[in-house]
């Protein structure tokens, strides 16, 4: 299919042209975490115009409610999904395909929530086609994936931003502002989880056909722990020796992945020489979670675990070890507009989510998750997937930089 020129040639800097001032005040959430949204709330200027595909986890966040953004179309290819978006979203303009979905020139941006192994494919369609694009997790199912999106944000110069939750909990926001204040001093060793039990009932569809899930490495969807780390410290994962389990289970023979493993564990150097164990489980006798723990010299930090253990801080005063922490509720400060100021799915990360992509946009700069973020996030996983296959054979993962 080739690309709509129409809207192609309209840069993110002619984009921001249209705007009005008061519409591009609206807050960074980056590293520093310091900006607040003042001025978005009632703002005359051009929005945001989404267009929204996928209509189980797209439905889940807050594109009608932010103050600079707007539903202009939404698209499923099954009809029950399709009307729960223009539900959920209040819009009628509805596409049961993707293709003249991202042909409709009253839309400039592209939410990507469709299964996994179609994300880099509708995301640079959408790029080409003169989309911005903010995509569910992962990124992409292979290196060669990831490659492709930067050449595509390079080519293009769309926007791209991934909708990676762990970045935006509370816990994690809290995380950065502390260090960037310098209280967990240097963190030398990092512990992240994904531990999500019972996910074979999503491993078949309504007509007990498999799923994009179905045998899914558990390394190919890393991205609730690496994002944790790389996030709050700005390193990359660099090296990787990684061990698998299976137990032969009928799934893990059948699978299109050819994907032994029901769970691996990863663990890692990183690119300030420090180390990090990294583990996701799709079949264990636990609580789900997904979490981390940052050790430092100065502060630990320790997100809540299952069975209502809360976050804990620890010092290294012997009589001061270790406590309870109340974490602020970050949402529901100036940090967001006021309409997106409330509880939302994942810790709280959706409205964030929501208003980074948007804010981006607006201010003609990348998004805090961009492209190489995302890459960054994504590839650990990958190569410690490989490593896994290998017996735990240390293997490097590539670099692919920054932005800028």
């Amino acid at each position: 299919m080739a690309p709509s020129h129409d809207h192609a040639d309209m840069t993110r800097r002619s984009f921001i042209k249209g705007m009005s001032s008061a519409a591009v005040a609206a807050t960074t959430i980056g590293p520093a975490m310091t900006s607040s949204a003042t001025a978005a709330d009632g703002a005359d200027g051009k929005k945001v115009r989404m267009g929204v595909v996928g209509g189980g986890f797209g439905c889940s966040f807050y594109w009608h409610e932010h103050p600079n953004s707007v539903v202009k179309a939404v698209c499923d290819i099954r009809p029950e999904a399709l009307d729960r978006l223009r539900k959920r979203y209040q819009c009628d303009v509805g596409y049961d395909d993707f293709h003249n979905l991202i042909k409709d020139k009253n839309v400039d941006a592209i939410a990507v929530f469709t299964p996994a192994p179609l994300h880099v494919y509708h995301a640079v369609k959408a790029m080409e086609a003169g989309k911005h694009v903010i995509s569910a997790v992962p990124a992409a199912m292979t290196v060669g994936g990831c490659e492709k999106l930067i050449d595509a944000v390079k080519r293009t110069g769309r926007s791209y931003m991934m909708a990676e939750t762990s970045v935006y909990r509370q816990e994690v926001i809290s995380c950065r502002n502390w260090f960037n204040k310098g209280k967990f001093g240097e963190i030398f060793y990092s512990e992240m989880e994904y531990h999500h039990e019972g996910l074979i009932g999503l491993y078949f569809d309504e007509r007990g056909l498999p799923t994009w899930r179905h045998g899914l490495p558990p390394m190919h969807y890393p991205t609730h722990c690496t994002g944790i780390l790389t996030s709050v410290t700005g390193e990359r994962f660099t090296e990787v020796s990684a061990i698998g389990w299976g137990d032969g289970h009928e799934v893990l023979q059948s699978n299109l992945y050819h994907n032994p493993f029901w769970n691996t564990s990863g663990f890692f150097k990183t690119s300030g020489g420090h180390s990090s164990r990294v583990s996701v489980f799709w079949h264990v006798a636990a609580g789900g979670t997904e979490r981390g723990e940052l050790y430092g010299d100065k502060m630990s930090f320790f997100m809540p675990r299952p069975g209502g253990i809360p976050a804990m801080v620890g010092y290294p005063n012997p009589g001061h070890r270790t406590e309870p922490i109340e974490i602020p509720k970050h949402y529901d400060t100036d940090m967001l507009p006021e309409p997106l100021r409330k509880a939302s799915g994942h810790g709280g990360s959706h409205t964030f989510l929501t208003h980074e992509f948007v804010s981006a946009l607006l201010e003609d700069r990348p998004p805090f998750v961009d492209v190489y973020e995302a890459v960054a996030y994504t590839v650990p996983g990958i190569i410690a997937h490989q490593s896994a296959l290998k017996d735990g054979e240390q293997m490097k993962i590539p670099d692919y930089g920054r932005a800028g």
